[in-house]
């Protein structure tokens, strides 16, 4: 689990929270880019500190599940937020963003091709693996299973995968040219500029990319439902824009 405190950012005149305790969130990998900046825009603000915890959607929800501190939780998925939900771990959901789901490749590679049934996804990865996130648990991954058995595609690449805990680790791979091709989210693609946009996937091929936050229950922290609003605040929407995500209007979802 990659952890980050964002510290030594409060504004002149505001005070810690009275206990000096850190406001804890849970987030899935995809979204570190912005809410590092999120967070740092909250805590010039009030000064209360953030610790931000970045993992695979799945890895998250089970160290809640086994009791590790956290105040909110800022899933990838529906399931996962509703798997703690149904074991009351969780309170009511927020729908926050959306996302799209894209073909990378290195930045220097050549490589080209049109997402469709007829693509020649297995031959372009030419001897290579595919970088995708864990097909069977991470959110990332399950898309990308869901967008290639619609294609008519899955059959031909199930065992040209590798598989990565979390998305960024995965988008790592093609980075470094370990991996000549990955299935990442389009904010990934753009917060990484070693690796290029081949295609995106249609939208119809996979179950909607949703990211639903919620209170952790028991967390006790007063500023977390505060944190929770201003995620949907203009500061906060301007900064999830800016990556490219779909900032969503419509109700919540448990």
């Amino acid at each position: 689990m990659c952890a980050l405190a964002v510290a030594g950012l409060a504004a002149p005149g505001l005070a810690l929270a009275d206990d000096g305790s850190p406001l804890i969130i849970f987030a899935a990998a995809s979204l570190k880019t912005a809410l590092d900046e999120i967070a740092a825009g909250w805590q010039r603000e009030t000064g209360q500190v953030v610790r931000l915890s970045y993992a695979g959607t799945s890895s998250l929800a089970r160290q809640i599940e086994q009791g590790a501190p956290a105040d909110l939780f800022i899933s990838a998925d529906l399931d996962w937020m509703a798997y703690l939900a149904d074991r009351k771990l969780a309170g009511e959901s927020a729908a926050l963003l959306g996302n799209r789901l894209v073909l990378v490749a290195p930045r220097g590679s050549g490589v080209a091709l049109r997402l469709s049934p007829s693509a020649p996804l297995a031959a372009a990865l030419d001897g290579g693996r595919l970088a995708v996130a864990n097909v069977q648990s991470v959110p990332a991954g399950r898309y990308a299973k869901a967008a290639l058995e619609s294609l008519g595609l899955w059959a031909s690449l199930a065992d040209r995968l590798v598989q990565t805990g979390n998305v960024r680790a995965a988008l790592r791979l093609v980075a470094r040219g370990e991996a000549p091709l990955g299935i990442v989210y389009a904010t990934d693609a753009k917060a990484e500029p070693l690796v290029r946009m081949v295609d995106v996937f249609d939208e119809s091929l996979h179950p909607p990319i949703r990211y639903v936050a919620a209170l952790v229950s028991g967390s006790g922290s007063p500023e977390a439902p505060a944190f929770l609003k201003y995620l949907s605040a203009p500061a906060a929407r301007a900064v999830f824009e800016s990556e490219g995500f779909a900032v969503l209007d419509g109700p919540g979802q448990n």
